[in-house]
């Protein structure tokens, strides 16, 4: 089954099939072929997956994160960001990355994150005379921090699937989500200094950030509500993406007064079919999951793994390169939920922390937003600017390293991620 289950679930990716239908639709096919198992298996597992108290927080920050978007409260941390950085060289891709670390604390999705900011930052980036692509690959590198800085769905999903606390994959996020914004602006610096692109004219000052900060208090204060709530057991992380809906709308309809009634439509109906996209990948990568425990493959595999070396570093590099290349071809949440149980019992056996790996494992799969075939961030920035993704391809290859260096960093140096616990 084990043989099957692999090379028809191939045979789908190649074919372009969705990456939820492809998992379900090879368990069925091992399912049939060995004949041991009845077909309702699968079907079983398509519902008893999503019916999960903690996976209901994966709805909720997504719809929270359209409502911020279409609220007003984007552009407020645009304006806080460039306040701080937008009279440096290359000040506004450097205000874009900082606009897009803003935005992951409030939102929990690198896709929300891109278009939240894309929308705004991209063309303002090439009215200033910025090349197209340059801005199109600082917007979507920079959404990959929607997945690392919390609020994260991902981070839900690995506390699901590894029966850690979401709580402290939260608080353990926070550094390395900086991190990679920080190694992010400076290769951005870098290149905007060799390109001469200047920062705006208005220098920075004490009193235009205060104003700015002032004029975003609201959008400011959701991630210490969100966060806040959380660790001082006001509520859970999944209550806290309901808060965060409530917050949302009542500063986006009421505070500022952006959020009009004609755009609650495309807010709920945008929120559903991402949400029925994820919880539909949720339960046929579960399905497929207990398919692989069932044959012993991740005990196979993990054995396989251990026997190459027992050095610890060389067999974390390993899984490095295993999450690295994963990524390129499948989406992230169906990576956590099938590869979880694999690799964490191997990380845990040369001395990782459960936490410090997820954080690990997440930064490693936040690369597979920006990395061609699958990289979702990639077909967002593209929708937005026009650029292909060919091109775009191309341009965010420096990017990539960036963040693959910040990984080697996060791995290496486990109180980057575990300070805060």
């Amino acid at each position: 089954m084990g043989i099957t289950i692999f090379i028809s679930f191939a045979i789908l990716l190649i074919l372009t099939v969705p990456i939820g239908i492809s998992l379900g639709l090879s368990a069925m096919i091992a399912i049939l072929i060995d004949g041991t198992m009845p077909i309702e298996f699968i079907m079983k597992e398509l519902t008893t997956a999503a019916n999960s108290f903690p996976l209901l927080a994966i709805p909720f920050f997504i719809l929270a994160g359209e409502i911020m978007g279409k609220g007003g409260i984007s552009k407020r941390l645009i304006a806080v960001a460039e306040s701080l950085v937008g009279s440096v060289t290359g000040g506004l891709a450097l205000t874009a990355i900082v606009t897009c670390m803003f935005f992951a604390a409030i939102s929990g999705s690198g896709p929300a994150t891109v278009a939240a900011v894309g929308s705004i930052m991209i063309p303002a980036m090439v009215k200033k005379g910025y090349d197209i692509k340059f801005s199109t690959a600082v917007v979507a590198s920079a959404g990959s921090i929607g997945v690392i800085i919390p609020p994260s769905i991902p981070m839900v999903m690995y506390g699901v699937s590894g029966s850690v606390s979401i709580g402290d994959m939260f608080m353990a996020g926070i550094i390395p989500g900086i991190l990679v914004g920080l190694g992010l602006m400076v290769y951005a610096y870098y290149y905007a200094k060799k390109a001469g692109y200047k920062g705006s004219t208005e220098k920075a000052s004490l009193s235009n950030i205060g104003k700015q900060i002032w004029n975003a208090k609201w959008s400011l204060l959701i991630p210490f509500i969100i966060l806040g709530g959380i660790y001082g057991g006001v509520f859970t992380p999944t209550e806290a993406a309901a808060v965060a809906v409530a917050v949302g709308f009542v500063i986006g309809a009421f505070v500022y007064r952006e959020l009009k009634l004609k755009d609650l439509t495309s807010v709920f109906v945008d929120s559903a079919l991402m949400s029925a996209t994820i919880l539909i990948i949720v339960g046929s990568a579960t399905g497929f999951g207990k398919l692989l425990a069932m044959e012993q493959i991740p005990l196979k595999i993990a054995n396989g793994l251990l026997s190459l070396s027992d050095n610890k570093i060389i067999i974390m590099l390993l899984i490095i390169v295993l999450l690295l290349i994963v990524g390129c071809f499948m989406d992230t949440i169906a990576a956590i939920i099938i590869l979880t149980p694999i690799l964490l019992p191997i990380a845990i056996q040369v001395g990782y922390d459960p936490i410090h790996f997820g954080i690990i494992m997440i930064v490693a799969l936040a690369v597979g937003f920006i990395t061609p075939p699958v990289g979702v961030n990639l077909f967002v920035g593209s929708s937005i600017s026009g650029v292909s993704l060919e091109a775009l391809s191309k341009a965010i290859i420096p990017f990539i390293i960036v963040m693959t260096i910040i990984l080697l960093i996060i791995t290496f140096i486990p109180v980057l991620s575990l300070v805060f616990l």
